[in-house]
């Protein structure tokens, strides 16, 4: 007992235990934790992905926006604006640009998703911003009543409460937001296209952005009007202007031809 006991307390016990401590730490961490070879793996991909990006950059873009996205006369620069401000102007047929005016107009797309996706990472590559939103973030499953409220406190000045658009100075409108996708009402919120402010998470949480997509898509449903005709849904002006127009003038042009056909006028 004495010799067991003795070699139990042997002076290099300590550091043979702490080796084979050492060593076991080492093979379980090698053996669940093979992440470092996977971003290795994905290293090469990420970055021949962003020269795939390159080249359809500077082959439809950098006209416009410069080599390495400086900008010039034509364009702004795209240093800072992020995948998802990409997706939305190339996945809206806003870009690229026809022709040089007060606004890029939406219209058919000229680049597929994967090509959009490649263009992003390029763009990315140039300065950190808004990355593409997931699926979850503008689901349709927001709160409607919320979504209402901040839209028309936030966007109805310019789209109309209803989604319809408008008019702005210097030629410059509001979009119809019919028939968006709700991926790009996000983006749109997001980034900031054009003349419309940007919203990031820091001003306004995703819920919230959320919300908005789900009222906007909503509301911008094509439903019959119980009324009658839509007037724009433009509200009580729309609606009343026509009134005093048709209406009114309908009853002037009526009373006018009833005065013309009383006896008295006929004997004149």
């Amino acid at each position: 007992m004495k010799k067991l006991s003795a070699r139990r307390r042997h002076p290099l016990a300590a550091l043979v235990v702490l080796l084979f401590a050492l060593a076991a730490t080492g093979g379980l961490y090698a053996a669940f934790a093979p992440a470092k070879k996977a971003q290795a793996e994905d290293a090469p991909t990420a970055l021949a992905k962003i020269e795939e990006g390159k080249k359809l950059y500077l082959s439809g873009c950098s006209s416009c926006h410069g080599l390495n996205g400086q900008g010039t006369s034509d364009g702004p620069s795209l240093v800072g604006v992020g995948p998802a401000a990409v997706d939305f102007q190339v996945m809206t047929g806003r870009m690229p640009l026809q022709q040089q005016g007060p606004q890029a107009p939406r219209k058919p797309v000229v680049y597929t998703q994967a090509q959009a996706d490649l263009l992003g990472l390029f763009i990315g590559s140039l300065g950190a911003g808004p990355a593409v939103p997931r699926e979850d973030e503008y689901a349709l499953d927001g709160d409607i009543q919320e979504g209402g409220e901040l839209f028309r406190t936030n966007c109805s000045q310019c789209h109309n409460f209803s989604g319809e658009g408008g008019a702005l100075p210097e030629g410059r409108f509001a979009p119809s937001l019919k028939d968006v996708d709700p991926k790009h009402i996000y983006e749109a919120m997001l980034t900031g296209p054009q003349n419309m402010p940007s919203f990031p998470d820091t001003i306004m949480p995703p819920e919230q952005k959320k919300a908005i997509v789900t009222y906007i898509t909503g509301v911008t449903k094509d439903e019959p009007n119980p009324g009658g005709l839509g007037l724009g849904r433009l509200g009580p002006v729309s609606e009343g202007l026509f009134v005093w127009i048709f209406g009114l003038g309908f009853l002037i042009a009526a009373a006018i031809w009833i005065a013309a056909r009383t006896p008295k006028a006929r004997t004149k």
